[in-house]
């Protein structure tokens, strides 16, 4: 590894609240602790429920595990940065933040197709459903998405550590995301963005396509049954795309599309969507209109009172 100067990089946080910063820490400790305590019930609920143990909810366990790694990474650190208006780490503390929130992210991103193609067979092919995705076939494709998220953000990690950060180490951010990190080197950092195009594809832009063509079938097949359950099947998968185009559109304009200058609010606005908002809103949508999921927390707690 190269030599450098900069050994601590310092995040700004969000400068501009200035007498909203105790309100704004506030609002985002609530939101935390919120996500923390949702995502936790959820895992709890279906690890203790026999009912629940199938395909479909052993994919939203797993995601709301993600969910939980993914703002942990993220939000407590932010807060951090909120309260002192400003922080500082060292720049190894910055990388490793880095490779953890791109590993659990990019997972994320795989889950989400993994769980889009659960449903386009259960619902599309429900006779062939049980035989298809089978328990193995659920833990391989859980394993791959993890194993696939760490490996991915491994490439773009080992890139980082590479680069030269001599003079700047100032990032107008709240945590350490990949271009700001990138625009703090004065290396020759064309390779590093053009892998990050290439891996935008497999991680980011095909699943995208997979789920919206996968949810394209659900909804054509649901609109065939002209039934009160129909109804209620279209309203649950809105309910999920909506999260899926907040999630994804706000990962696309961060990777995607060129943020930078005037529109630096821009990005953390985006980045906040999806480290702290779709964290939050993931067990709320999957469940609220979940009848399983509600029995389910009932029994358990009655079962816990006892």
């Amino acid at each position: 590894m190269e030599s450098r100067n900069v050994t601590t990089i310092t995040l700004l946080g969000f400068p501009d609240l200035r007498g909203f910063r105790i309100t704004f820490f506030l609002f985002v400790l609530m939101i935390y602790i919120t996500t923390i305590c949702g995502n936790l019930l959820v895992i709890i609920v279906v690890s203790n429920s026999k009912s629940l143990h199938c395909p479909m909810y052993f994919f939203l366990a797993q995601l709301t595990t993600l969910d939980i790694m993914v703002t942990s990474d993220v939000v407590p650190y932010m807060l951090h940065v909120v309260l002192h208006n400003g922080s500082s780490m060292l720049l190894s503390q910055c990388l490793i933040q880095f490779f953890f929130f791109s590993s659990f992210e990019s997972s994320e991103c795989l889950l989400l197709t993994v769980m889009s193609y659960d449903r386009y067979l259960a619902i599309c092919h429900p006779l062939h459903y049980s035989s298809k995705m089978s328990p193995m076939l659920c833990s391989i494709f859980v394993v791959v998405a993890w194993l696939s998220g760490f490996i991915i953000t491994s490439v773009q990690t080992i890139n980082l550590s590479r680069l030269q950060f001599p003079r700047s180490n100032i990032i107008d951010h709240f945590f350490c995301e990949l271009d700001p990190i990138i625009q703090l080197s004065t290396s020759n950092t064309l390779y590093i963005e053009t892998v990050k195009i290439y891996l935008c594809v497999p991680v980011i832009l095909l699943p995208f396509l997979m789920i919206v063509v996968s949810y394209g079938y659900i909804v054509h097949a649901i609109l065939r049954m002209q039934s009160a359950v129909g109804q209620k099947a279209f309203t649950t998968c809105g309910s999920h795309l909506m999260v899926v185009f907040i999630f994804f559109g706000s990962l696309i304009c961060i990777y995607l599309v060129p943020i930078n200058g005037n529109t630096i609010n821009v990005r953390k606005l985006f980045s906040l969507f999806y480290t702290a908002l779709t964290p939050l809103i993931n067990p709320i949508i999957y469940c609220l209109r979940n009848a399983d999921i509600k029995n389910a927390f009932m029994t358990f707690r009655k079962r816990t009172i006892k």
